[in-house]
């Protein structure tokens, strides 16, 4: 099987173009922003590399080839003939999936049951929908592509956050709207309403040069391609650096910095964060220069009374104008009225990005 491969970077719907400066700031030079991600192209190591380094990526995909096909006795045909052992291993299970749009072929199951069943039968590799392993098939006018999931589970679960709260945010969608906001880790974060304590992790990581998939496997570690030892010299070269910033959290709720403590310690950010139990009207900006304040607040949909949340608002903006002089603001809604209630001077919002099912927004100022 040939190289370059043609790598799809997945991320929410709407982060496209900001996962995409992601990836070029990362080194991936051909980076473009495509619906629903980022094509680049690569070699396995990129693919390896992606899945280790780029914070924003839900998972990533590898196009590992095709061919044309008009009916299910060619795709059979053909598909038996693909280099499936060239990334497949014979011990390792694998799941098939297709997706069918504008062909001849239009039986998304009939299409993977044949797929399966030529790797099957041609090359040993067992078939078990548990399997950690998928081969996602599309066919798209008459054109069968071949991709591999080398991920896994998704790439938001970094391998060491064991305490959530209610409507946790996701690591992924948490670093791309610190991106949005301009972090790049030579400023200080604070987040008053730190829930499990996303936000501060995400920016001490970022800060620390800490990868984001240090702590976890991956799917592409069970592929014939895969080189344990270059793996291990590759996940060596990321270990991180020092900072002298501090990351401060705090929350209201004691269960909530209880479990911002036990995530920070397990991402190894300890000692560079701290959780403090205090509600917003007691925040004050850390000693030194100004950074990003970053709040993913309750929206009032799942999580508090909408009409009591307008006075929450209203005293978190009077408290961030009076006290974070010189200091950004980013804040995560998805109801503009309850934004607007903050009196926060906003720059013009963007899309809405989806978030556990709401559409929310990302409401930023410039400093302060």
């Amino acid at each position: 099987m040939t190289e370059p491969l043609t790598l799809f970077l997945v991320c929410a719907p709407g982060f496209e173009t900001v996962l995409c400066e992601e990836a070029l700031y990362a080194g991936f030079a051909d980076a473009s922003a495509v619906p629903g991600g980022v094509e680049v192209r690569g070699t396995w190591t990129d693919v390896w590399r992606a899945n280790l380094q780029l914070r924003g990526a839900t998972r990533v995909l590898a196009r590992i080839g095709g061919f044309p096909a008009v009916h299910l006795a060619q795709l059979d045909k053909r598909s038996r003939k693909f280099p499936w052992g060239d990334v497949l291993r014979p011990d390792v299970p694998v799941w098939v999936e297709a997706t069918c749009k504008r062909s001849k072929i239009y039986h998304d199951r009939a299409a993977a049951q044949r797929v399966a069943t030529a790797i099957n039968e041609e090359f040993g590799i067992p078939i078990s929908k548990d399997a950690s392993i998928r081969v996602l098939v599309r066919i798209d006018e008459n054109i069968v592509t071949f991709s591999l999931d080398t991920t896994g589970e998704s790439l938001h679960k970094r391998g060491h956050k064991a305490a959530v709260g209610k409507a946790p945010m996701r690591e992924t969608l948490a670093s791309l709207f610190l991106r949005r906001c301009g972090y790049t880790g030579t400023e200080p974060v604070l987040d008053p309403m730190c829930g499990s304590g996303t936000f501060v992790i995400e920016a001490a990581e970022i800060a620390l040069g800490l990868a984001p998939g240090r702590s976890r496997k991956f799917a592409f570690e069970q592929f014939a391609s895969f080189d344990a030892a270059a793996w291990d010299d590759m996940k060596r070269a990321s270990a991180g650096a020092g900072t002298d910033l501090r990351f401060v959290g705090s929350d209201r709720d004691a269960g909530a910095v209880k479990n911002s403590l036990a995530n920070a310690e397990r991402a190894g950010v300890d000692g560079v964060t701290e959780f403090l139990q205090r509600p917003v009207s007691d925040i004050e900006p850390p000693e030194g220069s100004p950074g990003l304040v970053m709040i993913n607040p309750p929206y009032g949909a799942r999580i508090g009374n909408r009409k009591m949340l307008f006075a929450l608002y209203g005293s978190m903006g009077d408290v961030l104008m009076r006290r974070f002089r010189g200091w950004r603001v980013g804040i995560v809604t998805d109801d503009g009225g309850l934004a607007k209630a903050t009196g926060l001077p906003f720059l013009k919002t963007e899309p809405p990005i989806d978030h556990g099912g709401l559409k929310v927004k990302l409401y930023r100022t410039d400093a302060l």
